[in-house]
C-alpha cells in the first residue's frame, strides 16, 4: 500500500514539474529590440517556408547587448526597427516599430 501512494505521489508530483516547466517556458520571455540589416542575413535553400535567416545584435531595456538568429519569409526593410519576443528557444516572434517606439536606452544603441 505504501509503494502505490508513494508512486501516485511521485507521479504527481512529476506532472506537477512538467506543467510548470511548460506554463513557465510559454510565458517566459524578454523583449529585444535590432536594426535590420540585410548584409547579416542569409538566403536559405529554395523549398524553406522561412527563407531569409538574420543574425542581428540586439539590445533590451536597460541596453544588455545580445545577438539573436531568426527566421523571415521575406526579406526585411533595410535599417527597419523590430521588437523581437525572446523565449527559451530564441526568437518567438518580431515585429517592425516605429524608433520612437523604442526605449531611450534601445534608441541610443541602436542608431
Amino acid at each position: 500500500m505504501k509503494k502505490i501512494i508513494s508512486a501516485v505521489i511521485s507521479g504527481l508530483l512529476l506532472i506537477g514539474v512538467i506543467a510548470g516547466a511548460l506554463y513557465w517556458s510559454e510565458n517566459y520571455d524578454e523583449i529585444y529590440y535590432t536594426k535590420i540589416d540585410n548584409a547579416q542575413m542569409q538566403v536559405l535553400p529554395a523549398g524553406e517556408e522561412q527563407r531569409y535567416e538574420y543574425n542581428l545584435k540586439s539590445c533590451n531595456e536597460s541596453g544588455k547587448s545580445k545577438k539573436f538568429r531568426f527566421k523571415a519569409s521575406k526579406e526585411l526593410r533595410q535599417d527597419a526597427y523590430l521588437k523581437l519576443e525572446i523565449r527559451i528557444t530564441g526568437v518567438y516572434k518580431w515585429e517592425e516599430v516605429q524608433f520612437d517606439e523604442l526605449p531611450e536606452q534601445v534608441q541610443e544603441k541602436l542608431e
